[in-house]
């Protein structure tokens, strides 16, 4: 039996249909830049406040807040994960891309507990700014793609600044490149669902 042959417009019509589902996915996921996003930002806040404000000399323990947030992410997945239908090459490279970030946060915390934590904050931002800015590049979503940039940015003013302020910073970071995309990204999972057709 020979086999079928797409045409142009059918071949276009597949090539949209995986880019659509794995938005529909990657929309579903906005949970982890909420959480993520929220958390961290919290963190961050919490600390400037306990250091600048208090003058807490134990501010950081504010990041154990991090283990937490490992383990409701590390939830979040398996559950996910039993009604995952057969991976993208888009989604592999997203879920790959954060896999890398990931470890890059773990490695450089090894590196600034040995040579001091006076950069930490815009090195962080670099991070979050590459993440957002990829994520959105793949899924040809704006909002991830500037806020990317703009923390980014903010990363590279921040070092102008005392380490005080530079939390403030990371703190306007996760709100450009995190928060508000991921509350975007939920937004249009929510549209996308109401849009679905019912079938009967």
């Amino acid at each position: 039996m020979p086999e079928h042959e797409f045409s142009p417009l059918e071949s276009l019509q597949l090539i949209r249909s995986m880019i659509d589902k794995t938005k529909e996915v990657m929309y579903d996921k906005s949970a982890y830049f909420l959480l993520w996003g929220w958390g961290t930002f919290v963190a961050s806040l919490a600390q400037f406040i306990l250091k600048v404000v208090y003058n807490y000399p134990y501010h950081y323990r504010v990041w154990i807040l991090v283990f937490v947030y490992y383990f409701i992410s590390r939830i979040m997945s398996r559950r996910q994960k039993k009604t995952q239908q057969t991976e993208t090459y888009v989604r592999e490279s997203v879920k790959f891309l954060w896999i890398g970030i990931s470890i890059s946060f773990f490695v450089s915390y090894s590196i600034f507990s040995k040579i001091g934590w006076q950069y930490c904050y815009p090195i962080y931002m670099l991070l979050y700014g590459l993440g957002g800015f990829v994520t959105g590049k793949y899924l040809k979503f704006k909002p991830l793609i500037y806020g990317g940039l703009i923390s980014s940015l903010l990363g590279g003013v921040s070092v102008w600044f005392d380490f005080d302020y530079q939390m403030l910073f990371a703190c306007g970071a996760l709100l450009a490149s995190y928060i508000i995309p991921g509350h975007m990204l939920r937004s249009e999972f929510q549209k996308s669902k109401k849009q679905m057709p019912s079938i009967n």
